[in-house]
């Protein structure tokens, strides 16, 4: 604890995760001494700071950024922003990229968190200690590197720690037979003004731009929002792609030049892909839509937080591991409502550091996380989709807010986000030309391109 007796809490990351730490840790000086919040770059903003380049900085860093050149979000602003910060109001409900950097720019001038970031700075341990008198017996040693080099390494003692770094970084590639035998024609890029030689497989992770990829034959495994994405950029320059997924085949309308196949299985020993029924192509790019991997490489091993099958476990509440209850991993579900997500999270977490919730025993909390995970498991939820909430995170969210004491999201919020949903699977081309407005806590209202008001969806309406 600080001198004053105050709980100091150390925050990794400057995204939007951990901005939102940041802001409420702050808000509550009563019980929190001023945060520390670490982060790796020279930017605030996390996955929302588009950098042209890819691979490796200068000083050898990976860069981080899996932002493409024009994104525009997939989620109305009106349920994007943080609860107790609205985006500006003349912007449209699809913004691009820029917008939302610009907005966490702006949550920092409002909550005065710039001063308390630590940028340039890499978390290279985060070990418990056992300390008498500590919250829970336990604090925190944190060591970072820092300096021109990273070679300056400091350690400080923290009573909890928020891990918010995020996981649109470490790109995840399936293993599919044979992969190492595709063989892409090389093809020139234009990029920071020279031309690079690129080799025709790639991630998401590296596109920027379509481009480079115009008039070429395209397989595009994945249609997550940045497969579709990526799929309808493509399909502007003209590029033939063959969008290769697991899932239910798509029933809206497809962007010209697109058609849909099911998972590619195995690549032969031509470098022909061959698809789950057994039909075959031979693209010029293999571009993975496939995700990401979460890794904590400074946590202690002996936290015993494990990355297994896209799980990461044991966590109860998908936050706390129940043998060391200071240590909080933020933002880990995937498939949600991201900026109020974190919000209802950080609440929480303070609700369990100020003691105004009571974390149960670790034997109940260990026993809490197995009977969730043998829950899902009977639902038919495979290990890997665990982490996917999708429409369960309002009840996930309102849970939360239960426990800790603290205000719910609005009633319309789960709503139109879900409302959103269906018109994007309804249309995923013109669904980002609606404009939502909401009226009040409950209600809301969306115009089509042209001002006409569109009719919300009656499966969502029920819901109300």
């Amino acid at each position: 604890m600080s001198s004053l007796g105050k709980l100091r809490v150390a925050v990794i990351g400057a995204g939007a995760a951990g901005l939102c730490a940041a802001r409420h840790l702050l808000s509550r000086p009563d019980t929190f001494a001023p945060p520390v919040v670490y982060e790796l770059t020279k930017y605030i903003g996390g996955t929302w700071v588009y950098e042209e380049k890819v691979g490796s900085y200068d000083n050898g860093l990976p860069i981080h950024s899996s932002m493409y050149r024009d994104l525009r979000t997939n989620i109305p602003k009106e349920v994007m922003s943080f609860p107790d910060f609205p985006f500006a109001k003349h912007l449209p409900s699809f913004v691009h990229h820029t917008e939302v950097r610009k907005y966490l720019e702006q949550y920092c001038d409002h909550f005065r968190l710039w001063d308390h970031i630590q940028f340039g700075t890499s978390v290279a341990s985060v070990s418990p200690v056992d300390v008498k008198g500590g919250w829970n017996g336990l604090a925190w040693n944190v060591t970072t590197d820092n300096g021109v080099d990273h070679s300056k390494s400091t350690t400080e003692r923290f009573d909890a720690v928020m891990v918010c770094n995020g996981h649109f970084y470490d790109p995840y590639i399936p293993a599919i037979p044979g992969l190492e035998k595709f063989k892409g024609f090389p093809f020139l890029i234009l990029h920071n003004t020279f031309l690079l030689l690129q080799r025709m497989l790639m991630h998401s992770h590296d596109y920027r731009s379509a481009e480079p990829l115009a008039g070429k034959s395209v397989v595009l495994l994945g249609a997550g929002l940045s497969g579709l994405d990526i799929c309808m950029e493509l399909s502007n320059v003209d590029a033939k792609v063959i969008l290769s997924h697991g899932q239910r085949p798509l029933t809206c309308p497809l962007p010209p030049g697109v058609q849909q196949a099911p998972p590619v299985t195995s690549v032969l020993d031509d470098g022909t892909l061959e698809f789950k029924n057994g039909e075959r192509a031979q693209p010029e790019v293999f571009l993975f839509c496939t995700g990401y991997n979460f890794t904590f490489p400074f946590l202690d091993k002996k936290v015993g937080v494990n990355v297994q099958e896209h799980l990461v476990w044991p966590l109860y509440k998908f936050l706390i591991p129940p043998a060391y209850p200071s240590l909080f991993i933020v933002g880990i579900c995937r498939a949600i409502c991201p900026f109020p997500h974190f919000h209802v999270q950080t609440k929480f977490i303070l609700s369990v550091l100020d003691g105004s919730f009571c974390l149960p025993s670790r034997e109940d909390m260990e026993k809490d996380v197995e009977l969730d995970i043998a829950a899902r498991h009977a639902r038919g939820i495979a290990t890997r989709h665990i982490l996917k909430l999708d429409s369960e995170q309002w009840a996930y969210n309102d849970e939360l807010a239960r426990l800790g004491g603290f205000k719910p999201l609005p009633r319309y919020w789960s709503n139109l986000y879900e409302s959103n949903k269906v018109f994007r699977a309804r249309d995923m081309l013109n669904y980002k030309t609606h404009n939502y407005t909401v009226l009040d806590n409950m209600e809301w209202k969306v115009h089509d391109l042209h001002g006409q008001e569109l009719q919300k969806p009656l499966a969502v309406k029920k819901q109300m």
